[in-house]
This record gives C-alpha cells, structure tokens and sequence, in this order.
C-alpha cells in the first residue's frame, strides 16, 4: 500500500488563482506529510513541494489540475491539499 499512488482532479476556484501565497500554503502542508507530491498540468508536472515549482504551473481560477500523491501517508495527504485547494486557500469569502 505504500507503493500506491492516489490522485484525484480539483478545481481552482479562489479569484485570483495559484500566486504566491496559495504557492506557499500548498506546499507548506505538502511538506507536512512524507508523501511525494505532484501536480500535473496537461503533460507537464511539478512539485507539490516546492512554492517555485508550484508558482510555474501558472493555475487560473477554473484551471483544473491533478494532484498526486505517493508514500506511506499518500491518502492523507491527498485528502489534506484537495481540502486546502476546494476552500479556495482560504481566499473565498464565507
């Protein structure tokens, strides 16, 4: 089982998109877990742990994106980011 992959597709929804603050939250708590993690765009893939990484995929508000996670504590990790990028990396109005 830690040789699964999980993954599942979300949605951008907060205004402004992936700039450098929702960059930093992702990968802080990407970082929190032992799970490689990935972000796939198209054909193209980046780091889920690295602000850098994350800020070049360049993700509008509607971009959809999938998100991959592999490890021992892939599932919970997974569950974690999609949660932070479904509430809009805390930029949506309540």
């Amino acid at each position: 089982m830690a040789d699964e992959i999980v993954a599942t597709v979300v949605t951008i929804v907060n205004p402004l998109g992936i700039h450098l603050r929702p960059a930093d939250l992702f990968a802080r708590r990407a970082n929190e877990f032992e799970a490689t993690v990935e972000i796939v765009k198209g054909h193209e893939r980046f780091d889920g742990k690295s602000v850098l990484s994350i800020l070049t995929c360049a993700a509008v508000q509607g971009t959809q994106l999938t998100i991959q996670a592999h490890g021992p504590d892939a599932p919970k990790a997974l569950a974690a980011l999609v949660e932070l990028v479904s509430q809009g990396f805390g930029e949506m109005e309540v």
